[in-house]
């Protein structure tokens, strides 16, 4: 009897930790299901604009990081992001875990790929990424704590090597390359050429714009100052929390703007050609739909 409590005891050990790992397990595949189910009637409110649902489903110190934006944080603050967001025209938000791994009893970790479309008055406007969201558990349901949605649709990287002499750059026009500049509620058709620095980034940074003739871009604002000098064509601005396209000013080849910090304003180009405009100031560049709160 002696021999065999001794060989019995370390087999019933085992047996107790196989039964704590399968509850374990089992515990973990019911939260991965939860949280996927969650993500899914997320995506499912936004279509639906049910800004109660989304809002109750992130915890009341959640963070949100849109990509080019400041952070937004709080749940009120995230809903009212929210309430704005879903009224944009022809939405459709869908996105795909790659990945969910729930890291302890009350935090998961879900990442993967999102696409994005909107109407816009020149048409048909796309977006992709990726995302990140952290979720944390509280009172027996999965909140979520931080997501982080990241654009690939970003600016254009900074020329390689510019000419330089010392500490002189000389970048001729004829060596800037152009981009395509697509942002969430503007029109296509604006171009962009990186001309020193790194605007997405820290640190000074020049670049330039060329719109087409006749172009309309929304009331924005920027985080930080603008530092605007017309190149070529008539630029045109407008002041204020509305557009009021009758308000605008035309301005022509060498006109300097000095754009306060979170000054909202509007504006384009004549219908006469195309508009060039040169910025310059300290990263990262930033441009923000609507005007400031």
């Amino acid at each position: 009897m002696y021999g065999t409590g001794r060989i019995a005891t370390p087999m019933a050990l085992a047996a107790l930790a196989i039964a704590v790992l399968a509850t374990s397990a089992r515990s973990q595949t019911k939260d991965e299901t939860a949280i996927r189910a969650a993500s899914e009637q997320w995506q499912k409110d936004i279509a639906s604009q049910n800004v109660a649902a989304i809002t109750a489903l992130h915890a009341p110190d959640a963070v949100l990081m849109l990509s080019h934006a400041p952070l937004v944080k709080g749940q009120a603050a995230i809903g009212a992001a929210y309430a704005e967001m879903v009224k944009t025209p022809g939405l459709v938000l869908h996105w795909v875990p790659t990945k969910i791994e729930v890291t302890s009893p009350t935090t998961a970790t879900e990442y993967g790929t999102y696409t994005e479309s909107y109407d816009s008055p020149g048409g048909k406007m796309t977006d992709a990424g990726n995302y990140v969201t952290f979720w944390r558990k509280i009172n027996g349901k999965w909140r979520v704590a931080v997501d982080n949605p990241n654009t690939t649709s970003a600016l254009p990287p900074a020329p390689a090597a510019p000419t330089s002499m010392a500490e002189t750059e000389i970048v001729p026009a004829s060596a800037m390359k152009w981009n395509d500049f697509q942002l969430p509620g503007f029109d296509p058709g604006v171009k962009l050429a990186v001309i020193s620095g790194d605007p997405a980034s820290a640190g000074p940074y020049v670049l330039r714009l060329q719109f087409p003739a006749g172009y309309r871009f929304p009331v924005h604002y920027h985080p930080a100052m603008e530092n605007l000098t017309v190149v070529s064509g008539t630029f045109q601005l407008g002041m204020g929390n509305t557009a009021d396209w009758s308000a605008l000013k035309d301005y022509g080849p060498g006109d300097f703007l000095y754009i306060p910090p979170k000054h909202a304003h509007f504006g384009g180009t004549s219908a006469a050609g195309p508009s060039v405009v040169q910025l310059h100031g300290t990263g990262p560049f930033q441009v923000i739909l609507g005007a400031p709160k």
